[in-house]
C-alpha cells in the first residue's frame, strides 16, 4: 500500500509538493482553509521566476534602509510600529541575519534552488505559459546602476549569467515598450508565467492523479504519539496519514507553535494591479529597481506589483501603498499615467516572511514524520517546484539535490 501524505495548504507550495508525491506513487491528501474559488498570494503575484534573485531579504544595509521607509506610507518597504513580540523577535533575527558572512553563505543555496526550480518548471510537463526571455533590472540612477552592476558581476560569479546594458541597449532588447531609464541588468535565465494559469494546470493534474482535496477545512490541532503525528484535527474530522507536510504560508507559524516549534514569521503584504489592455506591452518582465516594482506581461495584460507592508496577518487594502506603486510605475515607462490604472481593483496577499530571507525546509527533530515547506516570501512561486521535488525526496528516503542546513526548520528553536 503506498504511504499516504497530508499536506496542509494548496497555495503553489502545497500544489506543487502533492504534484511531485503523486507522480512517486504516494496516496496525497490536500487541506486548505479557504474554498476551492480562492484569491491568495499565490495567484496574484507577478508570476516571475528569478534564478536573479540570489540575495536573500535579510542583507546588509536592509535593516536602516527599512527604518528609513518606516515614516512614508507609500514606500516600497513598511513595517507597522506595534508593539507585538512576534514581530521584535523577528526583527532581532532579522538583524542578527543582515550580514556579509551569512548573505555569502545564503546565496549559493538560493542558487542551486532557483536553477533546480527553473529546470522543473520547463520539465514538469503542464502547459501554462511558460516565457524563458529574461528579466531586466531597470535603473533610473547612475548610482543604481553602479550597485546593480557590482551584484550582476556576484551572478556570473556565481554561474547566474548577468549583462551590463546602456539605455539604448536596454531600449534595443525591448523594443515595443517605451522606457526611461540610464540602463539596467539583463538577466537572460529568468522566466515568467501567468501564476493563475499554473496554479489550475497543477489542480487539473493533481485531480487526475487521483488527490483528495479537502477545501473551506479549518485546521484545529494535532493528535500524536512517540514523537509521530497520527493525524490533523480539523473542522471536518480527523485525517490521518503517514507523513504530515506543513505547506500553509504565513498561518504556517502558528499551527508549528501547536506542535512546539518556532517558525518565527511575518506576513509581508503584497500589491498588484493587471491592465487588462494596456497602453504597451514588454515582451520581457522587469524590476523597476529604485521603486521596487515588479512588472509583468500575462497574456496580453500587464501587471505592476510591488511593496511590502508588515501589518500582522492582515488582508485589508492600504489605497497609500497602492498609490505609491501608480506613481512610481509611470517614471520608467512614460507611455503610462497613473489615471491608466483608475477603475483596476487592486489585489493583495500575505507572503510568507522568514527573518533570515531563506525559506524553511526540511524535517524536524521533534517529528519524526512532518516536513516543513514555507517561509518563501515573494519566491513562493519560483521556487515552488523545487521545494516539491525536495519534499518529495525527502519522504521517498532519498538525498534532496540542494543543500538544507541553512533552510532547516529548526534553525530557530
Amino acid at each position: 500500500m503506498p504511504p499516504h501524505v497530508t499536506i496542509l495548504g494548496a497555495g503553489v507550495i502545497g500544489l506543487s509538493t502533492a504534484l511531485y508525491c503523486a507522480r512517486r506513487g504516494m496516496q496525497v491528501t490536500v487541506i486548505d482553509r479557504s474554498p476551492a474559488q480562492r484569491d491568495g498570494c499565490s495567484f496574484g503575484n507577478a508570476g516571475m521566476v528569478v534564478p536573479s534573485h540570489f540575495i536573500p531579504l535579510a542583507a546588509p544595509g536592509m535593516v536602516s534602509l527599512g527604518l528609513k521607509w518606516m515614516w512614508n506610507p507609500e514606500s516600497p518597504f513598511y513595517i507597522k510600529p506595534r508593539l507585538d513580540p512576534d514581530l521584535l523577535t523577528w526583527g532581532l533575527h532579522f538583524w542578527k541575519a543582515a550580514t556579509r558572512q551569512r548573505v555569502s553563505a545564503a546565496a549559493p543555496i538560493l542558487r542551486d534552488l532557483s536553477l533546480l526550480s527553473r529546470q522543473c518548471f520547463e520539465d514538469i510537463g503542464l502547459d501554462f505559459g511558460l516565457v524563458k526571455n529574461g528579466l531586466l533590472m531597470l535603473c533610473k540612477e547612475q548610482h543604481t546602476l553602479d550597485e546593480e552592476a557590482r551584484a550582476a558581476a556576484q551572478a556570473n560569479a556565481l554561474g547566474i549569467p548577468a549583462e551590463v546594458l546602456d539605455a539604448r541597449a536596454t531600449a534595443a532588447l525591448d523594443p515595443g515598450v517605451t522606457m526611461d531609464v540610464c540602463g539596467s541588468v539583463y538577466f537572460p535565465k529568468d522566466c515568467h508565467l501567468p501564476p493563475a494559469r499554473f496554479i489550475a494546470a497543477l489542480e487539473c493534474e493533481l485531480t487526475r492523479l487521483g488527490v483528495q482535496f479537502l477545501w473551506d477545512t479549518e485546521v484545529t490541532g494535532f493528535k500524536s504519539e512517540n514523537g509521530r503525528l497520527h493525524s490533523v484535527s480539523t473542522s471536518l474530522g480527523q485525517v490521518g496519514a503517514h507523513e504530515f507536510v506543513l505547506c500553509g504560508g504565513v498561518w504556517s507559524s502558528a499551527l508549528a507553535s501547536s506542535l512546539n516549534l518556532k517558525l518565527p514569521m511575518q506576513a509581508g503584504k503584497g500589491y498588484s494591479l493587471t491592465l487588462p489592455s494596456p497602453r504597451q506591452l514588454p515582451e520581457l518582465c522587469t524590476i523597476c529597481t529604485e521603486a521596487r516594482l515588479a512588472v509583468t506581461p500575462m497574456d496580453g495584460a500587464l501587471r505592476v506589483g510591488g511593496t511590502m507592508e508588515m501589518a500582522g496577518i492582515n488582508e485589508t487594502i492600504t489605497h497609500r501603498r497602492v498609490r505609491g506603486i501608480t506613481r512610481a510605475f509611470p517614471q520608467y515607462f512614460p507611455a503610462f499615467e497613473e489615471s491608466d490604472f483608475a477603475g483596476v481593483k487592486p489585489w493583495s496577499g500575505l507572503r510568507p516572511v522568514s527573518p533570515d530571507g531563506m525559506p524553511y525546509i526540511g524535517r524536524t527533530r521533534r517529528w519524526k514524520n512532518l516536513t516543513i515547506a514555507t517561509g518563501h516570501a515573494m519566491m513562493g512561486l519560483s521556487l515552488a517546484p523545487a521545494t516539491g521535488k525536495i519534499v518529495s525526496d525527502l519522504l521517498d528516503g532519498e538525498k534532496p539535490a540542494v543543500a538544507l542546513d541553512l533552510m532547516s526548520p529548526d534553525r530557530f528553536l
